[in-house]
């Protein structure tokens, strides 16, 4: 089985006998109507998520319900009955068929109780939510109220603690390669500093993959960037004194302001610099096979969960293994970078 051994446990004695001792429910209890959104930015892969919960439950007799506009859409109630056809040639489609929103409003209880009674209104007895940390906050004050909830991790950025893997991050990541190498050419063309920026809002997950992917000569990395400009300065006179044609700078969204540091840069080397703020076109773009997979087995597995009664639970993917945890452990979780990646990165930049 893909989930951990650890959560099998038995029945405790003096029980309520209509629910089992890891807060599933018996038979009687189980969902009849599953529903599905995206909440937050969009990522490659959602839709094969989508999908996947929609089949797999379909092929267990469970009714689904699509909601568009993410938590916004609940609460308007933009919820539309989905079937396997309503699916289909949807796992190669970039973003989501689903569309998804920002909804600010949702973190007020009292917007959160009337969510919760709008999917009672619509029969919605567990809830699907694929997107990020904000997400999941959601679905748990959904679980807390009373509805099955089940997240999934959709995010290009990387940044959900309980997850070693985020559906879209191989997508975005790249695509943003992709792009890199192109404004390398240019770059060296010119003879230029290029300094270029990616997504991750304040996780430089993507900046360090794109680093070492791209052979960038310094890498820019919110968790540990300490804004001394100098440093970076003086990395690039001495690269150009070696001979080095053109000097690549990866910046993550985090630090940002890369016009204003190219312009700065340029008055301090005399070198030509010029900036590249690649943005949404990294979410954007037909899913990598690895996104389309584990979207799929991710989404499978969430409606599998609700299926056996389970709710307040993220499914993520740990140490090779697709598992799920608990919604509260799982946002108390801290993620870092990897470190020894990170040195890995300033070796290769020597």
């Amino acid at each position: 089985m893909f989930r951990e051994k650890h959560r099998t446990r038995k029945r405790q004695k003096g029980m309520s006998p209509d629910r089992t001792a890891d807060g599933g429910m018996d038979m009687a209890e189980q969902v009849k109507t599953i529903g599905v959104l995206t909440s937050g930015g969009d990522a490659p892969g959602m839709n094969a998520a989508i999908r996947a919960v929609v089949r797999k439950a379909l092929s267990q007799g469970i009714n689904v319900k699509g909601i568009y506009q993410g938590y916004r859409g609940l609460l308007n109630e933009e919820i539309v009955d989905l079937t396997a056809r309503s699916v289909s040639d949807s796992i190669s489609k970039g973003g989501t068929i689903l569309y998804t929103a920002r909804c600010l409003e949702f973190k007020r209880p009292e917007v959160q109780d009337r969510a919760a009674e709008i999917c009672r209104k619509h029969g919605i007895d567990g809830l699907v939510v694929i997107g990020g940390d904000g997400s999941f906050r959601g679905a748990q004050q959904l679980a807390a109220r009373g509805i099955n909830t089940i997240g999934v991790p959709g995010t290009i950025d990387l940044d959900i603690a309980c997850s070693d893997y985020t559906i879209g991050f191989d997508t975005a990541v790249n695509t943003a390669m992709d792009a890199i190498d192109k404004v390398r050419d240019t770059s060296t063309s010119h003879e230029r500093c290029s300094i270029i920026e990616v997504m991750g809002r304040n996780a430089g997950y993507i900046a360090l993959w794109c680093g070492i992917a791209n052979g960038a000569e310094d890498i820019l990395l919110p968790e540990q960037y300490d804004y001394d400009e100098q440093i970076l300065i003086n990395n690039i006179i001495q690269n150009r004194k070696r001979g080095k044609k053109h000097h690549i700078v990866i910046n993550a969204e985090g630090i940002g302001h890369s016009t204003s540091m190219a312009r700065r840069i340029e008055a301090a080397t005399g070198l030509e610099t010029r900036a590249t703020i690649l943005g949404h076109m990294q979410r954007g773009g037909s899913p990598t096979c690895r996104d389309r997979v584990y979207g799929t087995v991710m989404g499978a597995l969430a409606a599998d969960l609700l299926i056996e009664g389970k709710s307040n639970r993220v499914v993520a993917f740990r140490e090779g293994n697709y598992v799920d945890l608990d919604i509260d452990e799982a946002l108390a979780m801290q993620k870092n970078l990897p470190e020894y990646m990170v040195r890995v990165a300033k070796a290769m930049a020597i």
